[in-house]
């Protein structure tokens, strides 16, 4: 017999609370086209996108979580210092140690709150949130900030015709807490490792760390290249068109949800004409209201999904209570995907 005493946490969970941050800085499409050879036409209908938000110097990864929490933490109607954990997705904090969730999670003013950061692309916020429905669950925090957060412009290469146009910058973040009543469904969620090389960052870190320069991309005025985001479109556009409408049905199914039973359908919004074809696949009725941030945000990675929520709700598009549907996907591949009910 276990002489371990069981866990008590709340019966089940809930997003009590969400909040967005767009830098001040917005980039039409006629800004992208001074270093690629393309229109707006072609960007537009390629991808859906007319502006994105790029970041300053003063709008860092910790600044723009920070701004975004708070909105989040006030939203939830509690405290900083109830908050028991900070989980942070991003893939564009450049330190590797320590995790950027410490300094967040010191600088709102938690009461010594576990702070750790994942890496998991663009299904990071999927993934953040399946971890904090388990800690509120088990016991181990009462109430969970995720973070979605991405300065993806320090990642781009602005001479790439096939990605220079799609990324932009931005933290979201929500409140998990408990609930008498299931609110977050099942996690669906996966990786196909088999794919890893359809999107990834052009050089690793440690060839800098090697000297040898000849291994190293230029740019168009022979200056060694920041490593940035690269993909290979069609590869991706195939994949998740096809792919994740199955994993978005079976977290319907998990959930014991019909399309017909949706008012909000949230994608991670990468690309709206993969956006378009999923709504298709899942012959979602026309009352589902479809989120489609990515004309004036672009694909912002992991924070993606917060920021499209938080400006449904802002909008009134959606509204307190209504159950949503919401699905990550990118680099790894990975995936994660889960009905929940809007804040």
């Amino acid at each position: 017999m276990s002489k371990i005493k069981p866990s008590k946490g709340a019966p089940y969970a809930r997003i009590l609370g969400v909040g967005g941050y767009r830098p001040v800085r917005v980039v039409p499409n006629e800004v992208i086209l001074e270093t690629i050879d393309s229109s707006d036409e072609w960007i537009r209908s390629r991808s859906g996108i007319e502006t994105r938000h790029w970041a300053s110097d003063e709008e860092t990864v910790a600044a723009m979580s920070i701004e975004a929490s708070g909105k989040a933490i006030a939203d939830a109607g509690i405290n900083a210092d109830q908050i028991g954990a900070v989980v942070v997705s991003t893939v564009s904090h450049f330190s590797q140690t320590p995790a950027i969730a410490t300094e967040i999670a010191d600088k709102l003013g938690t009461d010594k709150a576990a702070a750790f950061d994942i890496s998991a692309g663009c299904a990071g916020f999927g993934y953040g949130l399946t971890l904090a429905k388990g800690m509120v669950v088990e016991g181990s925090a009462e109430y969970v900030l995720v973070i979605g957060v991405e300065r993806l412009s320090d990642l781009t290469d602005l001479e790439d015709r096939a990605t220079a146009f799609l990324f932009g910058d931005g933290a979201g973040a929500v409140v998990v807490g408990p609930s008498q009543e299931p609110h977050i469904g099942p996690t669906v969620w996966g990786s196909e490792g088999d794919k890893s090389g359809t999107i990834k960052q052009t050089v690793p870190w440690d060839r800098f760390h090697s000297g040898d320069v000849s291994t190293l991309p230029l740019d168009s005025k022979g200056e060694i290249k920041f490593p940035a985001i690269t993909q290979e479109g069609q590869a991706v556009f195939r994949w998740a068109v096809f792919e994740m409408a199955k994993v978005a049905q079976q977290a319907l199914d998990a959930a014991g949800i019909s399309p017909d039973d949706l008012d909000v359908f949230i994608p991670h919004q990468a690309n709206e004409r993969i956006i378009d074809s999923m709504v298709k696949t899942l012959k979602l009725p026309e009352h589902v209201t479809v989120a489609r941030d990515v004309r004036t945000t672009g694909n912002t990675s992991a924070a993606s999904i917060p920021l499209a929520m938080e400006r449904l709700l802002a909008t009134g598009e959606a509204k307190s209570g209504d159950t949503a549907l919401v699905i990550g996907f990118g680099a790894g591949l990975v995936y994660a995907a889960t009905v929940v009910t809007l804040p």
